[in-house]
C-alpha cells in the first residue's frame, strides 16, 4: 500500500511479520528524519485490526505532520498463547514491540479492547512513553486510584459523548492519572475517533503539539 506525503519524499506503509507482531502497519519516514521525529504506536478495539488506522487517515496525517506513526495488530483470540494471557505476559508484548520497531518513548494510542496491553504496561512500565492517549479502553477497573496517581506521563483521555458504559466508567479511573486532560467528542459513540475524525484528529495533534 503506497502513500504519498505532502513536506517529504514519498513513504511507503509496509506490511511485516515478526514471531512476537501478527502484522505490522508502520508509516516509513525518510531515514535521515528518524532522529528527531517523534514516535507513535496505534493499538487496535476489538472489532478492528491495525488497518483502521491506515483507513481512517490517521497514520498518513501523522506523517505529513512530521510523526512516525505505527499501528499493530494485536494477538488474535485464536492466535493467544499462555505469553499474553497475564498481565505481565502483555506488558511483556509489547515491551518486544518495541524493541523490534526500535520505538524509544513514543505515544501510545489505545482504543477499547487494547486496554488490555495498554493499562498495565503504562502502569508497570509508564516511563518507558512520552504520552499515552487511551480512548475507552477496557481494564481500568482492575487497578487502584494509587496505582493511577503514580503514572508521570502527560496523558490525554478521548472519549464519545453517547459512550455511557466504558466511556465514562474507564473516564473515572483514568482522570486520577495528575498530567491528564479529558476530550469529550461530542455526538460521538464508543468508537468516537471513528464517528468524529476530525475532532478526533485536532485533539490528537493539539497534545502531540504540547508534548514538544
Amino acid at each position: 500500500i503506497c502513500c504519498k506525503e505532502s513536506h517529504f519524499p514519498s513513504w511507503q506503509a509496509q506490511y511485516f511479520s515478526t514471531k512476537e507482531i501478527d502484522r505490522c502497519h508502520p508509516c516509513q519516514i525518510p531515514k535521515q528524519l528518524d532522529n528527531f521525529m517523534e514516535s507513535l504506536i496505534f493499538l487496535h478495539g476489538q472489532s478492528f485490526n491495525s488497518k483502521k488506522w491506515e483507513e481512517l487517515g490517521t497514520l498518513a496525517l501523522l506523517s505529513e505532520n512530521g510523526y512516525r506513526a505505527i499501528a499493530i495488530d494485536l494477538p488474535g483470540e485464536n492466535k493467544l498463547s499462555s505469553t499474553v494471557e497475564t498481565a505481565q505476559g502483555r506488558v511483556a508484548f509489547l515491551q518486544q514491540v518495541f524493541k523490534e520497531l526500535g520505538l524509544q518513548q513514543p505515544v501510545l494510542i489505545s482504543s477499547s479492547m487494547s486496554g488490555r496491553y495498554s493499562i498495565p504496561f503504562l502502569l508497570a512500565s509508564g516511563e518507558q512513553l512520552k504520552g499515552f492517549v487511551p480512548i475507552a479502553p477496557v481494564g481500568t477497573k482492575d487497578f487502584t486510584t494509587q496505582q493511577y496517581q503514580q503514572v508521570k506521563i502527560p496523558t490525554l483521555i478521548i472519549y464519545g459523548e453517547r459512550d455511557t458504559g466504558l466511556g465514562t466508567q474507564s473516564l473515572q479511573s483514568l482522570q486520577q492519572i495528575p498530567k491528564s486532560r479529558v476530550v469529550m467528542l461530542l455526538g460521538a459513540g464508543h468508537a468516537c475517533y471513528l464517528d468524529k475524525p476530525q475532532e478526533f484528529h485536532k485533539a490528537l495533534l493539539n497534545f502531540l503539539g504540547e508534548l514538544k
